[in-house]
């Protein structure tokens, strides 16, 4: 009796494949890139389940072309905005992700970020490198603090502003709650009636958190409501000294009018870890910009974050080709 075929979209963790060969013949796409359209419908083709990844469109025609035996997708990521969903729950497909497994990762690149922009890290590495390091310069490299103004007659605190309060959210707010001392505003769809591990935060419109927060951090999904929530309003309501830190997705914001506030200098600076399109073109005007450092994707780029990721997205192929609930499925 044949396996049944599962396609996995790209080369990840040994971890997958370990769970996965016994029970299933695996068709991997072979290169570093990911499949093109064409050598995804027809890598698909007479697979009960799909392997994906967020750079992967899973619709009606992915369906069509893996046939009548596809009965799950899972998504090696947590976001699930490359997979129609009302498609899939049209066909009795079941779709899975990886949640609860990158929540630490993401937030310490948030940070990492912070601090890269804050403190002008990448520019003044950058002139070490180029040879414009002359001597100590008492104006040089100037960057903003994190912690508390003490200098003044009344200490004043830092605001931090989450833009959706979800598990990264928060645990970004932690750490620099916890670290810097910082007041936390946050966004959130609903009221949270308690936030984890004591944190002390209050909801706000979003308005009032772009208003008055030093630093600003995106952790909201993609949606028709999300997509460039950011734009040329928003960034125009934020302080000049204000940081932008989006680890969400690219299109939360408009590029565009991100690039003409950090050229006219209307906020301090920008830290993004995801852009539109990925990978951004060499030529594009954010990579020209010194307040501004930009990241390939790499939020959960740990071994343990990876590894974790691998084993959920696989444990839901297993579960829905032997007709189970999905451990992890899409909520």
């Amino acid at each position: 009796m044949n396996k049944p075929l599962v396609y996995i979209a790209r080369k990840i963790p040994e971890t997958a494949f370990r769970i996965l060969e016994s029970e299933f013949e695996l068709r991997i796409h072979p290169g570093d890139l990911p499949p093109s359209r064409a050598e995804l419908l027809a890598g698909v083709r007479g697979c009960s389940g799909i392997l994906s990844l967020l750079s992967d469109r899973i619709d009606a025609e992915v369906c069509d072309a893996a046939g009548s035996q596809l009965v799950v997708v899972s998504n090696f990521a947590v976001g699930f905005n490359n997979i129609d969903l009302e498609e899939m729950k049209r066909r009795g497909i079941a779709v899975g992700n990886t949640p609860d497994v990158l929540t630490d990762a993401t937030a310490d690149i948030a940070v990492a970020l912070l601090l890269a922009v804050s403190r002008r890290v990448v520019s003044a590495r950058d002139d070490v490198l180029q040879g414009k390091w002359r001597t100590w310069e008492p104006l040089g490299w100037i960057g903003l603090d994190l912690a508390s103004d003490s200098t003044q007659a009344v200490t004043k605190r830092k605001r931090l502003g989450i833009v959706g309060m979800g598990r990264i959210g928060a645990a970004v707010a932690q750490r620099l709650q916890g670290g810097w001392g910082m007041e936390v505003v946050y966004t959130s769809r609903r009221p949270r009636s308690s936030l984890d591990g004591g944190l002390d935060a209050q909801r706000v419109t979003l308005d009032e958190l772009l208003t008055t927060s030093d630093f600003i951090s995106l952790h909201v999904p993609l949606s028709a409501e999300t997509k460039h929530m950011i734009g040329e309003r928003e960034l125009g309501l934020m302080k000049s000294s204000a940081v932008l830190i989006n680890t969400a997705r690219g299109e939360v914001i408009d590029q565009q009018a991100l690039v003409t506030a950090l050229k006219q200098g209307r906020i301090f600076g920008a830290g993004l870890d995801v852009c539109d399109p990925e990978p951004i073109p060499s030529e594009h005007p954010l990579l020209q910009l010194d307040n501004c450092v930009l990241l390939p994707h790499v939020g959960s780029a740990t071994w343990q974050a990876r590894n974790a990721m691998a084993e959920r997205a696989a444990r839901n192929i297993e579960a829905g080709i032997q007709r189970r609930p999905l451990p992890f499925p899409v909520q």
